[in-house]
């Protein structure tokens, strides 16, 4: 009976979702062309695991530190480019090729150091991955905001998942030391594969979120909604700081956490307004970067004044506007969930659901049955 390492199902589901994520199009292959290239190495790699732990094959033992090599750096530089207004790769990024270029030569000349140079390698990674998480789901100014929570989390998996790779390796390198590598192949083969699994599903994640793709996404999105003009969206309209400190119509917001200056109230107040004249939050493309644009101002002004004044994130605040609008829709009209989910801005039902959830306590549809019998709580 042939038996079928865990490591090649792991290569067939994650080159499932990159055919998906392929399938969407130049569009989504121009911004997300580092998380379908990280995926696309996470087969390979699982593959290679397999051909070597599953089967035997020696071949490929050459190839897999030069391909773990490229692991960390294509992750970091992935998820970096959702915390810049520019996304993409420039020649200034040459010095993440080193750990490959390293392990390449140290091949050629004996593998001694070559497993120090790896373990380094994760390591290092996993925190630079840690911390460009420090900011928070703000800090990924470049994600889609209905969707930046799960981005920031599948950049914590990714950081977690590299460190733990590198504790693997030292744990390796002890057994070896210590009892001979007597459970080093044990470890190498399922520590790799789970490793992988989590990596790979870091991808996905970020990945999907960024094309607005994902399992329980609706096909069609056409077919739902009319086209909407969004020509001027990225200009911008700078905010006055002798603006009035006027009140804006938006849904209640928790108790802010820090004191906020006149400056933050103006900036929010500012938003406020934009976001109520401008209906910005209907753009399911929207992220932290383009409401800076358009107020002229640095995201990170834009995500501290959003924080210190209504004390959430600017994810929650915009879909706090979003999930109103569903509200009102599914209150005043008879349009399917699915449109409505659309028309308010989102672009996958998860994400709806979750927020709408957490808005309103009820599902869209349990919400609609008891505004009809007037026990709905307001949004």
């Amino acid at each position: 009976m042939l038996l079928v390492p865990l490591s090649f199902l792991v290569a067939l589901f994650l080159a499932v979702f990159l055919v998906r994520l392929l399938g969407e199009g130049r569009e989504s292959w121009r911004r997300n062309s580092l998380f379908l290239a990280l995926l696309a190495l996470y087969v390979v790699q699982s593959l290679l695991v397999g051909l070597r732990w599953g089967y035997g094959v020696m071949a490929v033992l050459p190839a897999l530190p030069v391909m773990a090599s490229l692991v960390p750096a294509l992750s970091f530089l992935a998820f970096r480019d959702l915390t810049r207004e520019e996304p993409g790769l420039s020649v200034r990024d040459w010095p993440h090729l080193l750990p490959t270029v390293a392990t390449l030569l140290l091949l050629l000349l004996g593998r001694a150091p070559v497993d120090l140079v790896i373990i380094a390698n994760f390591l290092g990674y996993g925190l630079g991955l840690l911390w460009l998480a420090r900011l928070g789901p703000d800090g990924l100014i470049a994600a889609r905001l209905d969707g930046s929570l799960r981005s920031f989390r599948a950049l914590l998996l990714t950081g977690i998942a590299l460190i733990a790779s590198a504790l693997t390796d030292v744990a390796i390198s002890l057994d070896m030391l210590w009892s001979g590598g007597r459970y080093s192949p044990m470890v190498v083969s399922a520590a790799t594969t789970l490793i992988l699994l989590l990596l790979g599903i870091g991808a996905v994640t970020a990945g999907q979120e960024e094309a607005g793709e994902g399992a329980d996404t609706v096909a069609d999105r056409t077919s739902a909604l009319e086209p909407r003009a969004m020509s001027d969206r990225d200009r911008p309209s700078p905010v006055r700081m002798d603006a009035a400190n006027t009140s804006a119509s938006v849904p209640a917001f928790p108790t802010p956490t820090k004191a906020a200056t006149e400056d933050h109230r103006q900036i929010a107040t500012a938003l406020d307004d934009l976001m109520r004249e401008k209906r910005l939050w209907a753009d399911p493309d929207l992220n932290l970067a383009r409401l800076a644009r358009r107020l002229g101002l640095p995201a990170r002004a834009v995500s501290e004044a959003v924080n210190r004044v209504h004390g959430i994130s600017v994810s929650h605040y915009v879909n706090n506007h979003r999930i109103s609008e569903a509200c009102r829709l599914l209150n005043d009209t008879d349009m399917s969930v699915t449109r409505i989910l659309f028309e308010a801005g989102f672009m996958t039902k998860s994400n709806f659901n979750r927020e709408f959830l957490r808005v309103t306590g009820e599902s869209p549809s349990d919400w609609r049955r008891a505004q009809n019998l007037g026990l709905a709580k307001t949004c």
